[in-house]
């Protein structure tokens, strides 16, 4: 009966189109409303303890660093550092704008942010060599997937805090899917280049051009080595490392380019502010929803329900894939995290999953969610930046989608992609 009420409120406030922060919100209080197995005051507290955390600090100071790198000019040095090195290739454009992404991807933690960033300096260069509308739009919003994969990562802080995991080590944990991520982009895209004729920037590869290319970057280039370094040498925590990223970015943007002006910063404290504010409520209403599952014991029977089915580890893996690409592909990817990680977490452990391990192969499985129909916010803000049609850019991505389920198929199979690192760094 609780299940019912609980899912049953929320499937309704999701079809009324409530965004969905509020519609977790209502559906929590109208399971107390009905059932009377708790205060009201569960709610409001519950909310604000768990936004009352240190760790979850890291959020707003990522994405006002990314608000301000963008403004200062250090998005398009990066595009320019990501050219001279692939630039030449067949294809070079394209995974010029997959490299970006990858970079761009250590500094700002967020998928619609990079597809913004990188998108609106990439995609008229794409066109102009002659690159279909179509192909340059779906590589743009697949490559902003990285944002959320390439620590640091948003959704990983939201897991952490969500799940009691290592935001550290869930940071070491996804350079190796982010890399096998970005390298499978990179293979379909120079078999549809080469399909289809599209070149490089034809000048050939030069190292005088990779030195000159870098000399301009190199401020923006040693953002994620400042915060990543910070974080894994010891030096600051991921919630020190994202404040010290938004005063480098300042300081770079301001002073070393010089092209961060005020208005840019008025603009960027915003943006960051509304999208901080959208998140922190969903953060919210998610804990309360997940505690309200875990005391109707809820999570008990998803979890006795999927080992029911089986208790091969291979088997539910795939179930547990095939869950999160769902639920991507319906659902926020922040109040996925709150809600399905702790309950998952018991599933994943009947497979032999680690909580890193399991915690990557989730994130990976909704980034996917923000390149599907019908929520797709990757393929919203693209669709912005292109004036593509919704349609043309769903029918478009599809062989994207295919390769990044192989992809996580691999991550789910192959523990030691994930866990090799942070085990190293922690000995």
């Amino acid at each position: 009966m609780s299940a019912l009420i609980i899912f049953g409120s929320f499937a309704l406030f999701i079809i009324l189109n409530l965004p969905i922060g509020i519609a977790i919100g209502l559906s929590m209080l109208t399971f107390i409303g009905i059932t009377g197995d708790m205060p009201m005051s569960f709610i409001a507290t519950n909310m604000f303890t768990s936004t009352n955390s240190f760790p979850l600090m890291a959020i707003p100071f990522f994405m006002l660093s990314g608000a301000l790198m963008e403004g200062g000019g250090l998005s398009q040095r990066l595009v320019n550092v990501a050219e001279s090195f692939v630039g030449h290739f067949t294809g070079g454009f394209a995974m010029v704008t997959i490299v970006t992404c990858a970079f761009f991807g250590a500094i700002s933690g967020s998928a619609p942010a990079t597809v913004a960033a990188i998108g609106t300096i990439m995609y008229p260069a794409m066109i102009q060599r002659g690159y279909s509308k179509e192909f340059s739009a779906a590589v743009i919003a697949a490559s902003g997937c990285l944002g959320v994969i390439i620590p640091p990562s948003i959704p990983m802080v939201i897991y952490g805090v969500a799940t009691g995991a290592s935001v550290g080590n869930m940071f070491m944990g996804g350079f190796g899917p982010g890399i096998l991520f970005a390298a499978s982009l990179m293979i379909l895209s120079y078999y549809y280049c080469n399909k289809n004729g599209y070149k490089g920037n034809g000048l050939g590869f030069s190292i005088k051009r990779v030195i000159q290319a870098m000399k301009e970057g190199i401020w923006a280039l040693f953002v994620p080595v400042i915060i990543l370094g910070g974080i894994y040498g010891g030096f600051f925590t991921p919630t020190e490392a994202a404040v010290v990223s938004v005063v480098y970015g300042f300081i770079a943007g301001k002073f070393i380019y010089k092209e961060l002006t005020l208005n840019k910063i008025i603009n960027s404290l915003a943006s960051s502010s509304l999208t901080v504010g959208t998140v922190l409520i969903i953060v919210g209403t998610g804990t309360v929803f997940a505690r309200v599952l875990t005391i109707a014991r809820i999570p008990d029977l998803i979890v006795n329900g999927m080992l029911g089915i089986s208790d091969n580890g291979i088997i539910i893996i795939i179930m547990l894939n095939l869950l999160l690409l769902i639920v991507g592909m319906v659902m926020e990817t922040l109040a996925a995290i709150m809600i399905l990680g702790p309950i998952l977490i018991p599933v994943a452990a009947a497979a032999g999953m680690s909580v890193v391990h399991f915690g990557i192969m989730m994130i990976v499985n909704l980034a996917v969610g923000f390149i599907t129909p019908p929520v797709g916010v990757n393929l919203f803000v693209a669709c912005g930046i292109t004036g593509l049609s919704f349609e043309k850019l769903s029918k478009a991505i599809i062989p994207f989608i295919i390769v990044l389920i192989i992809v996580i198929l691999i991550i789910g199979y192959f523990a030691p992609l994930t866990e090799w690192l942070p085990d190293m760094m922690n000995r």
